[in-house]
């Protein structure tokens, strides 16, 4: 067996200290979070600081490395805003997941290209192989990530008519419009899985010194979707204003209905082309074959009889 030649030994060594390195700064944080959390759970789950800063800054408030330099001018090249938006999308923890984005970038785009030379390395396209790895490596990460937001936000779009039903049928028992949504983000997370965290996350805000409006923007503008966009509108307005909130929120519920089914509807135009073509070039050979097909045997025999005679 051929020894490595040194550059490629070089990059293997450089990836095993990237995984080493991202090991043990991942442990660091992980420790750093485990005291954090035993240390409020001692000072009473109620107690919250005034000093206190919203879940997406929060890390700022930490002293260790990783966190600051992740804000640095280099830290937010490597990792750019529509990654870090990408890791909101997806309800993954900010630093973490930052940092994991980060190495696992770092590792693959290394990686991949040295299985890429090792398998490929004899033949012609070497450097073609270990250019498309170095892609796939960078940039495999964040599809993923894509891929999980797109779930998200499609899961946000189905429990949208769910959380405005439910907000309204809160309402028409008597609660008010704070209680309602305590009581969603903490009773109903397993019926409202992505709405009722990022509701609990709003509440938290909110009773950390925000104002409606700023606690809930983040939700209104995270997942892209103009419905929800607007109904945090609605709620912001009748916070600001005052006003009853049932009439709105039935209207609303009875606009998503109306809306839910044009889209059906334009979903149901689109299965019916689609299986125009599936029929057209599969059934209508068939179709051809039983009708015509005895005509053309008897035109064929017939031909053949003339012929013979």
């Amino acid at each position: 067996m051929n020894a490595l030649p040194l550059p490629i030994l070089a990059v293997l060594l450089l990836a095993l200290a990237l995984a080493m390195a991202a090991g043990l700064l991942l442990h660091q944080h992980a420790q750093r979070q485990t005291t954090a959390q035993v240390i409020q759970r001692a000072l009473g789950e109620n107690a919250t600081p005034a000093h206190a800063l919203p879940d997406e800054l929060a890390f700022l408030q930490g002293s260790h490395w990783p966190a600051r330099w992740l804000e640095s001018r280099l830290g937010r090249l490597l990792v750019a805003d529509e990654d870090r938006r990408l890791i909101q999308q997806c309800g993954l923890p900010p630093v973490r997941a930052q940092l994991t984005l980060l190495i696992s970038r770092a590792v693959l785009a290394l990686g991949l290209p040295v299985l890429g030379h090792l398998a490929w390395g004899h033949s012609g396209n070497a450097l073609s192989w270990s250019a498309a790895a170095f892609a796939i490596g960078f940039m495999g990460p964040k599809w993923l990530l894509k891929h999980r937001a797109g779930q998200r936000r499609e899961r946000v779009a189905h429990e949208l008519p769910l959380f405005v039903d439910m907000l309204g049928l809160l309402q028409s028992v008597g609660l008010s419009l704070d209680q309602s949504l305590q009581v969603i983000a903490s009773d109903f997370q397993h019926v409202l899985p992505v709405l009722g965290a990022e509701v609990a996350q709003a509440n938290r805000q909110y009773s950390q010194g925000r104002t409606r409006e700023q606690a809930y923007q983040r939700m209104a503008g995270l997942h892209d979707n103009q419905h929800l966009m607007d109904f945090v509108a609605l709620i912001n307005q009748v916070d600001k204003h005052g006003g009853a909130i049932q009439e709105p929120i039935r209207q609303f519920s009875e606009r998503l209905r109306v809306h839910r089914k044009a889209g059906m509807k334009a979903l149901i135009g689109k299965i019916t082309v689609k299986m125009t073509v599936v029929m057209v070039t599969t059934l209508l050979p068939a179709l051809v074959i039983v009708t015509a097909g005895p005509g053309f045997l008897a035109i064929i025999r017939s031909v053949g009889s003339m012929t013979g005679s």
